[in-house]
């Protein structure tokens, strides 16, 4: 790859690129001076006139992902050194780019990233064919074919690609489409917040680049929206270059390109990344110059605008009456020929998918705190609170859970206003508006957690749901009011965004020339904070605002769209609550958890790698369910959770037949005292299972501390008892005239019988016991135990009964090693012996003791 870099990218051509990039900032710095000054003054005059508008009635978290982290996991990448596919762990840190490692324990011991991906400017892909028909624009002479994988086969059926009309592309796939979506999510999260790189807080600066950057385009024709306006300025700068200095490559590259169609367009973009990246180490350069050049004249400037504030603000009204006159007659008619008729279609465009994607923002985040309700109704204390308010609270920066809010906003379409209004895509409101559903969300999960936090200092765990309830309708009622104004001013300002370019266009024209005429109007000292450009920019901004603030107010009536009308103004409504914004951030798994735990040799160590491993993440996780397909000697699983791994490493091994067979002959209160003694290293044998139930019983009887439990025990086997004997005598009556042969199968039926009994014997004994020393108060609990039905206790005896027959010849049987009967299978022998006379013996004294009939049948 580099002797393809080096060859293409000679010096000559390095130097066409220094030189356009060059051009390019020098202008832009110019204008950047100069708007610097605008916005300054733009800034100080607010700060003393500034009435306040509306008051938000949410509250703002400041820093909203502190020591939080967005997303990390493993999937596969292709790695264009050396063409193959890779297992990589990708870290997503609060600055949302994404960092790859060889793999998760290079991540733990604090080495430095493979490499890292800044996503401001690429497009998430999920399918081949949107990359191919994407790459085919790459070089417009150079066509694939529908359906042919352009240099690279995917290794699975669920490829992610990031896409970048400039920089290197990225592949990866995952192994199954719920990695995909979720995947997806994150990525798009990723694009969405690299995008947003201005800050807004800068309240000059932004301002001064946004304005040169607009003028620079409107200089060169462009007067439109523009989707490659994102990232950071230095980004914003390069795509500024990349636009006119790419074409001007293309042609002086392409027709040197050997190689196949694939083989030259994967080298066509491997040769525009190479110089993307010198042109944005540019732009990075130049741009910080520029900045740090105008700071340092911030002072005197400031001290110039205190100084003739009053004087600058009446120059400036006298020019802006000027103008007017010039442009009024001309804006006012253009806007009722061309803009007027399409506003309210426009705005219904706008308006149907941003409030449903709002909509859902606020069911989102209901039924989230339902869920908590519900789970903290029987059992819920404030541990159990702090562990549900830790998962939710970063819910706003939670990709995959918001991702049915930002799919709303997806369907917004201008279909047929596109070209009229010279507006690329709806790419740009749309991200907009998925950006002030975030904050919204994250405002009201931030002020429901101080309003809940208040509310639980000294509160009885019992009000945990009502204290919930209350401050959760609390506030929705506040989201509601917030989430009207934000989308008031959303309408107002993508109107403009879609109306003013379209309006300059069509009247600089015939005004430009007459500018430069009304700078003769402006005292030299004001001159840097006056300028006829930006003038007349506002007046034509002040021509079409009054229809659009008409209309978005005509909207606010509809019920359907849930907007407060302009008169509803909230100040000042909730003193309390903002007092609380002042507080700390709450810890909720440290104040309510216990603190976090200590995971082994934390304590040890760089004190960096301590720090990540506090950082928390807000998407857990992504555990791959069933057998997935993996490639060959790779794994896409990722290193599981604490919570995932076991907490007891023994083995334990049980016998089926015995817990099921404990089961249904013991149903109340002794079913976990007989799988313990299911447990053993070797397979039990008859006698073994013999011995096992008589000491189970005994102990049962013994240790249990409520007396019904065991007098339904008791109860239950004195049942089976006679069940059995009476299934034995119906047997034995139906078949004695059957053959001898039958006959012998029987007394060995017979025999396994009374050794059950024998097994049962001593818990009849126990009862005799236990039933001497009881209470009269126990009746009634005897009288509501559950009673196993008889079909299925005589079921569970023959099945019994069968097992004892088939093992009872192989246990009794079995030599040692010696060759002699060993001192435990002769007691178990004697102990047998002792089992079939006392079977016997119950059998002789229970039938004298019953009816006259059941003693003719026994005979």
């Amino acid at each position: 790859m580099g002797d393809l870099i080096s060859t293409h990218l000679d010096e000559a051509k390095r130097e066409v690129i220094t030189a356009r990039t060059g051009e390019l900032m020098g202008e832009f710095g110019r204008l950047y001076e100069q708007q610097y000054a605008v916005a300054l003054f733009n800034k100080m005059r607010f700060d003393l006139e500034s009435g306040g508008g509306p008051q938000n009635q949410l509250l703002h978290r400041k820093v909203p992902l502190k020591n939080k982290s967005i997303f990390s996991g493993a999937l596969f990448q292709y790695l264009e050194e050396n063409k193959k596919w890779r297992n990589r762990f990708l870290f997503i840190p609060d600055s949302y780019n994404i960092n790859y490692y060889e793999n998760k324990q290079a991540h733990d011991r604090g080495l430095h990233p493979k490499g890292t991906i800044n996503c401001a400017g690429y497009r998430v892909l999920t399918s081949m064919e949107e990359y191919l028909e994407l790459l085919n624009t790459s070089l417009p002479g150079v066509k694939a074919k529908v359906g042919s994988s352009p240099f690279l086969k995917c290794a699975t059926q669920f490829p992610l690609i990031l896409w970048h009309p400039y920089a290197r592309h990225y592949y990866f796939c995952v192994v199954t489409e719920k990695e995909q979506q979720k995947w997806s999510a994150v990525f798009q999260d990723c694009v969405r917040h690299t995008n947003n790189g201005l800050p807004e807080e800068c309240k000059v600066q932004t301002p001064a680049f946004t304005d040169a950057v607009r003028l620079y385009r409107q200089a060169h024709g462009h007067y439109g929206t523009w989707d490659m306006m994102c990232g950071t300025p230095p980004q914003i700068l390069a795509n500024l270059v990349m636009d006119t200095l790419l074409p001007e490559m293309r042609d002086l590259i392409t027709p040197k390109l050997k190689g196949k169609m694939h083989d030259r367009q994967r080298n066509w973009m491997l040769i525009s990344d190479a110089v993307y990246g010198l042109v944005q180490s540019q732009t990075q350069t130049q741009y910080e110059a520029v900045v740090q050049s105008c700071e340092a004249g911030r002072p005197p400037l400031e001290t110039t605008i205190r100084t003739d504030m009053d004087q600058i603000i009446t120059s400036k009204e006298h020019v802006t009456s000027k103008i007017k006159a010039l442009v009024l007659p001309k804006a006012e008619k253009l806007l009722k020929v061309s803009i007027q008729p399409y506003i309210s279609s426009i705005l219904d465009a706008l308006m149907e998918p941003t409030s449903r994607g709002f909509f859902e923002v606020k069911d989102l985040f209901f039924r989230e705190l339902v869920d908590m309700s519900k789970n903290l109704l029987n059992d819920g204390n404030k541990e159990k609170l702090g562990e549900h308010m830790e998962k939710i609270s970063m819910l706003a920066f939670h990709p995959v859970k918001m991702q049915s809010c930002y799919e709303k906003v997806e369907t917004l379409s201008l279909e047929g206003l596109q070209q009229r209004f010279d507006v690329s895509s709806p790419s740009v409101f749309v991200q907009r508006a998925q950006i002030l559903m975030r904050e919204q969300m994250d405002d009201a999960m931030y002020t429901f957690e101080q309003l809940l936090h208040q509310s639980l200092e000294g509160q009885e765990q019992e009000d945990l749901c009502k204290t919930i309830q209350r401050c959760q309708d609390r506030v929705i009622k506040k989201f509601d009011y917030d989430s009207s104004t934000v989308r008031k001013k959303f309408f107002r300002e993508a109107l403009l965004q879609i109306f003013i370019p379209y309006m300059l266009k069509q009247l600089s024209p015939s005004c430009s020339a007459e500018l430069p005429h009304f700078q003769e109007l402006i005292f030299e000292d004001f001159s840097r904070f006056i300028l006829v450009e930006n003038i007349f920019e506002e007046v034509v901004l002040h021509t079409v605002m009054k229809d659009i603030m008409m209309a978005v107010k005509e909207a606010a009536v509809q019920r359907r769209h849930n907007l407060y009308r302009d008169s509803i103004v909230l100040t000042d409504s909730d003193p309390n609550l903002h007092l609380l914004g002042e507080n700390p951030p709450i810890d909720w798994a440290e104040e309510y958890g216990g603190g976090p735990e200590e995971v082994d040799g934390e304590n040890t160590g760089d004190p960096e790698v301590q720090r990540r491993r506090r950082v928390k993440q807000v998407v857990s996780m992504i555990q791959i369910e069933g057998n997935a397909s993996v490639l060959p000697n790779e794994s896409c699983l990722e290193v599981p959770a604490v919570d995932d791994i076991p907490e007891e490493g023994t083995e334990v091994r049980s016998d089926t037949s015995l817990s099921q067979k404990s089961e249904k002959q013991v149903s109340n209160g002794t079913k976990e005292d007989v799988n313990k003694n299911a447990v053993d290293d070797k397979p039990p044998t008859n006698r073994s299972i013999l011995k096992e139930e008589e000491s189970t019983t005994e102990r049962s009887l013994q240790g249990t501390a409520s007396k019904s439990a065991i007098d339904c025990a008791i109860q239950e086997i004195e049942k089976a008892v006679q069940e059995e004997e009476h299934e034995v005598r119906t047997q034995e009556t139906a078949e004695s005239s059957s053959p001898k042969e039958e006959t012998a199968a029987e007394e060995v039926k017979s025999t396994s019988n009374c050794e059950d009994g024998a097994q049962i014997k001593p818990a009849e004994t126990k009862k005799d016991t236990a039933s001497s020393t009881e209470k009269p108060s126990d009746s009634p609990v005897r009288e509501e135990k559950a009673v196993t039905p008889p079909d299925q206790q005589e079921n569970h005896i023959t099945a019994s009964t069968q097992d004892s027959q088939m093992e009872n010849p192989l246990a009794s049987s079995q030599p040692d090693d010696s060759g002699f009967q060993s001192s435990t299978n002769e007691a178990a022998e004697e102990e047998h012996q002792a089992g079939k006379e006392e079977c016997n013996d119950s059998e002789t004294g229970e039938d004298t003791g019953k009816g006259e009939s059941a003693h003719m049948d026994h005979q």
